[in-house]
């Protein structure tokens, strides 16, 4: 674990300087002093407007984060030739994948801290006093991290054997797939053969169901998110992750790096 941290720190350290990070941190920052700016435009509705863009842009910079540095992880280490004299060392395959999380998902916790601070002073800017319930927000940008904590994973794991192209495609169809996956297991059609119902339900319990992590609707309103929903998509994040990282590191050690 000792070299494991060692790798996540440098994959930090790297995140940090890359100009990218800065930039979408920059636009997130710059659509919540939008939203303030809606927010006055909407009367009555100021502070739900806010919080509902200020959450979406966090999400969505964390998205983008995760997926396009994410799939470059490995193949970035291969194609500057690092990767072979890491694992010269006394670095296992499985410790190095296990670093390069760590480290992209310290770099987005980071990030998802640094602009939900700039949204809860856009609201403490509109308001001009923070109330308890606008805690459900901290909840909220706590649900985005578990989400973007499994997209890392599936990033990670698509690198693992492929282009960093098709690794961005994949992720990026999954995660769309995944939004939609409480839908397919409710959706039936007359047309639908039996087997072909019952594959699709199997489907949708294998894709990771990202709609769970969505309260932004909770959050605009002000409402309490339940303690047992905290729970849960704690353990469905961290179980789904160390699936995903115990298959990327079955995959990366077959792998022939010559």
């Amino acid at each position: 674990m000792k070299r494991a941290g060692i790798v996540a720190l440098n994959t930090f350290r790297e995140a940090v300087r890359d100009r990218v990070l800065y930039s979408l941190v920059f636009f997130a920052l710059l659509m919540m002093a939008a939203a303030v700016i809606v927010g006055q435009i909407s009367i009555g509705i100021e502070e739900s407007v806010m919080v509902n863009l200020g959450l979406s842009a966090i999400s969505l910079i964390g998205i983008l984060i995760a997926i396009f540095i994410g799939v470059g992880l490995v193949h970035k280490e291969m194609d500057k030739r690092t990767l072979f004299a890491l694992l010269a060392k006394p670095v296992r395959r499985w410790e190095f994948l296990l670093g390069k999380f760590g480290g992209l998902l310290l770099t987005l916790l980071v990030n998802t801290v640094a602009m939900a601070a700039g949204l809860l002073l856009a609201l403490l800017y509109v308001k001009h006093s923070l109330e308890r319930s606008d805690l459900v927000i901290v909840v909220a940008v706590y649900f985005i991290l578990l989400k973007l904590g499994i997209i890392v994973a599936l990033a990670l794991l698509f690198s693992c054997y492929t282009t960093p192209l098709l690794a961005t495609l994949y992720t990026a169809g999954l995660y769309v797939a995944g939004l939609f996956a409480t839908d397919l297991r409710s959706f039936h059609s007359d047309k639908m053969s039996p087997a072909l119902a019952k594959s699709a339900v199997a489907i949708s319990y294998l894709l990771p169901n990202f709609e769970n992590f969505n309260v932004m609707a909770a959050a605009a309103h002000a409402r309490k998110v339940p303690g047992e929903l905290i729970f849960q998509n704690t353990v469905y994040a961290a179980v789904y992750c160390a699936l995903l990282l115990i298959i990327a590191s079955l995959v990366f050690s077959r792998r022939n790096l010559k």
